[in-house]
């Protein structure tokens, strides 16, 4: 048996939870898969995988197994593909793990340049909230937004935001500016709703020493980030938006940011994390240096008066899975 690839056919199995999808990663055939994983559980003495009718379901055995062969694959893959680097263009395909908003907003619109700087490196964008969310451990890179944390993984913090109070030039016409944050507690807002399932309706905010909290209510809730954009824009409320992501329309004027002499204590920095084995791996580094290239790009370009001052806070409700971050008790920290 042929130990190297018969781990790689199990970690690919794993991965795809099916003989068949890593059968089609790996360009051979399903009965190839099925006879090398079965006669690498015959050596082994354990069974790795459940066999049912919706696929591949890994048992505890198979588990500790994945977990522990894991590193010693990626040592290979990485060794390979250095070696193929010091001779060659970079290749492969990378995947990048990233929430919808920052893969529309900020990923995307520079990708070409990335593809024209290694047009040999395919970029597989994924949907991928946080570190423990599914899809994140087939990806070799991650751009998250908050206050990530895990064990596994390099953290660096690629960027800090701004949460900006914006409605459309219509909305402030009719009902007024405030001049207060509490003031928006008068306005209809338009709530998002985080991964975790909280609503995020206590806005908070520093000017100086000076701290003051709206805790703001409104009749549409949303945890699509476009569908809250597209409500604004359309003169429905008030809305909050992290200034990387709403450059188009605050610049183009159909949002207005408000209260900008005042700053968000919450807004979440943009974070950028990755296996420190992958590192070595061509395709993975010059990614890595792209992104920070790009989010410093981002920051330089912000406008003055919203340069970030604070260093965000990480709210007491976040990760805690409460219906309303208004509701959520202090003393529970």
């Amino acid at each position: 048996m042929d130990k190297l690839r018969a781990l790689q056919y199990f970690v690919a199995a794993a991965q795809e939870r099916s003989f068949s999808g890593a059968a089609r990663r790996l360009d051979v055939s399903v009965p190839a898969v099925a006879r090398l994983v079965g006669a690498l559980e015959k050596s082994l003495g354990a069974s790795l995988f459940e066999r049912g009718p919706h696929g591949l379901t890994l048992t505890p055995d198979g588990a500790g197994y994945l977990e522990a062969c894991r590193p010693v694959l990626e040592q290979v893959v990485a060794a390979d593909e250095a070696l193929r680097g010091a001779t060659s263009r970079p290749r492969g395909t990378l995947v990048v793990g990233a929430p919808p908003i920052l893969s529309q907003h900020c990923i995307l619109p520079a990708l070409p340049a990335f593809h024209a700087r290694y047009p040999d490196i395919q970029v597989d964008v994924r949907t991928v909230d946080k570190p423990s969310a599914p899809g994140a451990e087939e990806a070799e890179v991650l751009v998250l937004y908050g206050w990530p944390m895990h064990p596994g993984f390099v953290q660096r913090r690629l960027a800090s935001t701004r949460l900006l109070i914006c409605a459309s030039p219509g909305y402030w016409a009719a009902n007024g500016v405030p001049k207060r944050p509490r003031d928006l507690e008068g306005h209809p807002c338009l709530l998002f709703r985080d991964q975790e399932g909280t609503v995020l309706d206590l806005w908070e905010h520093e000017r100086g020493g000076e701290r003051e909290a709206a805790a703001v209510s409104g009749w549409l809730v949303s945890s699509h980030r476009d569908v809250i954009l597209d409500a604004a824009i359309a003169g429905m409320g008030v809305a909050r938006f992290t200034d990387l992501t709403v450059r188009g329309p605050v610049e183009s004027g159909q949002l207005v940011p408000v209260l900008v002499d005042w700053e968000s204590k919450h807004a979440p920095p943009i974070s950028l994390l990755y296996r420190a084995s992958q590192r070595r791996l061509p395709r993975v580094r010059h990614f890595i240096e792209f992104v920070v290239e790009l989010f410093g790009r981002l920051e330089a370009q912000r406008a003055p008066q919203l340069a970030v001052k604070l260093e965000a806070e990480r709210p007491h409700w976040y990760r805690r899975r409460h219906g309303r971050a208004s509701a959520t008790p202090r003393d529970r920290e």
